[in-house]
C-alpha cells in the first residue's frame, strides 16, 4: 500500500502529487491496465515480439 505523509503546513495538491507521483514509480496503475482484461499467452507474445520490433527500428534509426 502506498502512503504519503502530509504535514501540517503542505498543501493538499502538493501531497497528491507525490501520492500520484509514487503510484506511478511502483506500476500499481500499468499492472492493472495489464490484468483488466485477459489475454491469451500467444497474444502477449506476439505484442512483446511488436514491441522488442519496434524498439529496434528506433536504435537503428538512432544508429544512422
Amino acid at each position: 500500500m502506498i502512503t504519503v505523509q502530509v504535514s501540517d503546513n503542505e498543501s493538499i495538491d502538493k501531497a497528491l502529487k507525490r501520492f500520484k507521483k509514487k503510484l506511478e514509480k511502483s506500476g500499481v496503475l500499468k499492472e492493472y491496465r495489464n490484468r483488466r482484461f485477459f489475454t491469451k499467452k500467444s497474444i502477449e507474445r506476439r505484442n512483446e515480439i511488436g514491441r522488442a520490433a519496434f524498439r529496434q527500428r528506433l536504435a537503428s534509426m538512432e544508429n544512422k
